[in-house]
């Protein structure tokens, strides 16, 4: 997708379907790998969306940049509590309440038991979490290294800013903050107010939140079948699952 595209989890459904069925008239499995626990979800299960309203929804972003994402966190919880306690980024808050709005219900109405669209096993990976966050760190140390601040640069010019999605995407936020403060003046002390070691931190903080949430969200599905990360055994005991559910046989939930 462009990134000035907004992503929708309902577009998401579509176009992950479309690929399943693309890969199993080949003869092949399909593997999803990730990621956000509803985009997952969304592929994977029966799930629908209700209907979306642009004038609600541009309202409530109108809100939300006067007044604070706090005002409508609150109003969320009084609401959809349970919808409050699970979404936490600015965009998804706004399409929670949008969807009480435009329907009557909350968000968590339409989030029935969970039930596979189509056979599926889920394989989720357990790290220590010291031995997770250093590498959640190297990871956004090695993205620097590698150029992110000019990518994002260049994408800055091809309308990365105007995109709601990308332009709050991990890592592009932060280090878009960076440009942010360089633009005003290179060479002042102002420059010195945000640096690059600032987006680093800040980019590895808001990745660790994130990996958080997806742990939380992911122990809740009793349908994973949990394996140590680091195990020398990982990929046979990972094959030996899939063998087993391909076979009908549930097997064991964690290794």
């Amino acid at each position: 997708m462009d990134i000035t595209q907004e992503a929708s989890v309902a577009e998401f459904q579509h176009q992950a379907r479309q690929l399943f069925a693309d890969i199993r008239a080949r003869g092949k499995h399909p593997i999803l790998v990730g990621g956000s626990g509803l985009y997952v979800r969304a592929a994977l299960d029966k799930l629908e969306f209700p209907g979306t309203d642009s004038a609600v929804r541009t309202r409530l972003e109108q809100e939300a940049a006067q007044q604070g994402i706090g005002v409508l966190r609150t109003r969320l919880a009084q609401v959809d509590p349970d919808s409050a306690a699970r979404v936490h980024d600015e965009r998804r808050v706004i399409r929670a309440l949008e969807v009480f709005e435009v329907t009557g219900r909350p968000f968590s109405a339409f989030m029935p038991v969970r039930e596979y669209v189509s056979p599926a096993i889920q394989i989720g990976l357990d790290m220590n979490r010291k031995r997770l966050h250093e590498r959640l760190y190297r990871r956004v140390v090695n993205m620097a290294e590698l150029g992110l601040l000019d990518e994002v640069r260049t994408l800055e010019q091809h309308g990365l800013r105007e995109g709601k999605t990308a332009s709050r995407a991990i890592g592009y936020a932060q280090f878009l903050k960076v440009l942010d403060v360089q633009s005003t003046d290179p060479d002042s002390a102002l420059s010195a107010t945000y640096t690059l070691h600032d987006a680093i931190e800040d980019t590895t903080t808001a990745t660790r939140q994130f990996a958080r949430r997806q742990i939380t969200w992911f122990r809740g599905d009793d349908r994973v079948h949990w394996f140590d990360a680091e195990s020398k055994n990982l990929l046979s005991q990972a094959l030996e699952a899939v063998h087993q559910a391909s076979q009908g046989c549930k097997g064991p939930k964690h290794a």
